[in-house]
């Protein structure tokens, strides 16, 4: 699909009413009463505060795909595309209809929505719902199992959120959306159902790359039969795993929407019009494995000691709700030794001393929009665009 045509589909069927980083049922609940008419909206079961998890079904082909969104409720940006997607899905122009028409797609749009209201990664019992695939502790991770067990689709998407502190491979490049074929057994043996989600990450890092080259990664398969990716690989069901990462200066995350839209988009079109083998898998494993080697902000070549060594002090956003926003806060992560990470934003002190606003040295853990250097206010508030 031509790069252009995908740009123009998103901004049609973009879904306005959903924006930055906090979505919740309440944002959603329009948006499923208004596709009623389009799709099968079902409600298959309640969280922890008894809160509705919904289904969305649409298309009558006999290739199924089950995708989930808001495991971690604070993981949003994924959610955003699926409505996104829905909105081409319902358009019934000559993309649509050929997904349609060869798959049938079953989304679950909040799987966590105490999580999602609250803006935490855990449910409201506090348990990573990514870690509950075999203890099934939890009552959102049952809806999950059941939903899988009821539909049995040929292709999971399991839909992510990662922090602004990956890098794609050992690089200065950043890791704007990451992906995996996860392991399906403690060796993490290429099978030929891991080749199969191979392939599909293959096909969208192929588009991908034409408009953030170098700017994709996938995670360490390290074997962990208590995520749902992997419990879903053992199954022998191609799961791939969609991390929505940073782009510069989007920390609202509305770039990395598109790009997360597009590969839902071009996935699924390569499932309509092709038979997903794992022949095509090998491109994926030139894809660098993520690194940790971002920071929000670092300010570079200061000094926390009087004639003492040049250090970096870096940097990490907090992201607190409040009321209906998300803001974020500055927070120093690291006094470390000068040029061991990479910034989103950077500051050079030229071996200056840098203080609190009390006028204290910097130390770990320190929470301020400002920090004193050289005399003066530097403000590490982020200002978004």
């Amino acid at each position: 699909m031509q790069i252009e045509f995908l740009k123009t589909l998103f901004t049609k069927h973009k879904e306005e009413a959903l924006y930055h980083r906090y979505i919740h049922l309440k944002d959603i609940a329009p948006l499923l009463k208004k596709l009623e008419s389009e799709c099968d909206v079902s409600v298959i079961g309640k969280s922890v505060l008894n809160q509705d998890i919904h289904t969305i079904t649409i298309g009558n082909g006999p290739k199924k795909i089950l995708m989930w969104s808001q495991m971690h409720g604070n993981e949003s940006t994924t959610t955003k595309a699926v409505f996104d997607l829905l909105n081409l899905l319902i358009s019934q122009n000559e993309v649509s209809n050929a997904i349609l028409n060869t798959c049938t797609i079953k989304i679950i749009p909040i799987l966590n929505p105490d999580g999602a209201k609250a803006y935490t990664r855990i449910n409201a019992n506090e348990v990573d719902l990514n870690r509950d695939a075999q203890n099934l502790t939890q009552p959102e991770s049952i809806v999950l199992k059941d939903c899988f067990e009821r539909f049995k689709p040929h292709f999971c998407y399991n839909l992510h959120g990662q922090r602004t502190i990956f890098s794609a491979g050992n690089t200065s490049n950043l890791a704007t959306v990451s992906f995996l074929a996860p392991a399906q057994d403690p060796d993490c043996l290429i099978t030929d159902n891991r080749k199969r989600a191979m392939e599909l990450i293959a096909v969208m890092n192929a588009n991908l790359q034409q408009q953030i080259p170098n700017q994709v990664g996938i995670y360490d398969d390290a074997f962990n039969i208590n995520c749902v990716g992997d419990t879903f690989q053992t199954y022998n069901v191609p799961t791939v795993l969609f991390e929505a990462g940073h782009y510069s200066n989007d920390y609202a995350r509305e770039v990395v929407r598109e790009y997360i839209f597009q590969s839902l988009v071009v996935s699924l079109n390569y499932i309509a019009n092709n038979t997903v083998s794992g022949d095509a898998y090998a491109s994926y494993l030139h894809i660098p494995e993520n690194q940790k080697l971002f920071y929000d902000v670092i300010i570079k070549n200061a000094r926390v000691v009087e004639q003492g060594e040049l250090v970096d002090i870096t940097v990490q956003y907090q992201e607190r709700l409040q009321g209906e926003s998300v803001v974020f806060v500055p927070k120093i992560e690291k006094i470390t030794k000068a040029n061991s990470f990479y910034a989103h934003k950077s500051y050079d002190a030229k071996g200056s001393l840098v203080f609190t606003i009390d006028n204290e040295i910097v130390f770990e853990g320190y929470e301020n929009d400002l920090v004193i250097l050289n005399n003066e206010k530097l403000s590490l508030k982020l200002i978004e665009s």
